[in-house]
């Protein structure tokens, strides 16, 4: 009679730990890193970081090309009262970042501080906006020389009525500039948190071709 010899089923070694979050971390999103465009920020704790990829969305600015740019009335940087209808009849550079002092922001004020002469020549005003208080503002402008106007919306408000979309599942504050015609209607709407210099290169190509 035939005899039938059952092998033994082969054993998988487990599967090795999976990097731990810390390992995995990126140094270039680091908050703790002097280099890192997120130095300076503090998350909140109990924000939550979903561990599965999240389908791709698209977000819609309530402000968009072709627009009229909802009015304000804010602070600048002495404590006085700035209206965006003082602008009209010139080009106006709006732009929003997260916050006075980090490196990022501190970057792209600089460089719209390098090019202000070329924005004076193409006729146009420059005003930054963030949720620091004025007296943030007037430290942060004495120290970088800057030139332009730096208005606060504390509470985002405005940056709220904008359609100013944030980063990292909202965590960090959205950095994106928009172009005025002389008219008030948006010429340009343009996104960019990680490379703040291009604000700057974008908005004067728009300029010159205004």
């Amino acid at each position: 009679m035939a005899s039938v010899s059952l092998s033994k089923p082969s054993v998988l070694p487990p599967p090795s730990n999976p990097k731990s979050p810390s390992s995995l971390q990126t140094p270039f999103l680091s908050l703790k890193s002097p280099n890192s465009p997120l130095f300076g920020f503090k998350l909140s704790t109990h924000q939550h970081f979903p561990s599965s990829p999240l389908p791709r969305t698209t977000i819609f600015a309530k402000v968009s090309k072709g627009g009229v740019a909802p009015s304000f009335t804010l602070k600048d940087q002495d404590g006085r009262n700035v209206s965006l209808s003082k602008f009209k009849g010139k080009p106006v550079v709006v732009y929003f970042y997260p916050a006075d002092e980090t490196p990022g922001c501190t970057k792209e004020a600089c460089a719209f501080r390098d090019s202000y002469e070329k924005f004076k020549k193409a006729g146009a005003e420059v005003v930054g906006i963030s949720g620091d208080d004025p007296s943030s503002h007037k430290a942060f402008a004495k120290k970088y020389r800057l030139p332009f106007t730096l208005l606060s919306d504390e509470g985002d408000k405005v940056r709220k009525e904008w359609g100013v979309p944030s980063d990292l599942f909202g965590a960090l504050p959205g950095r994106q500039t928009y172009v005025l015609d002389r008219d008030g209607v948006i010429q340009l709407v343009y996104n960019n948190q990680f490379q703040p210099e291009k604000h700057v290169d974008e908005t004067l190509k728009l300029l010159q071709s205004l």
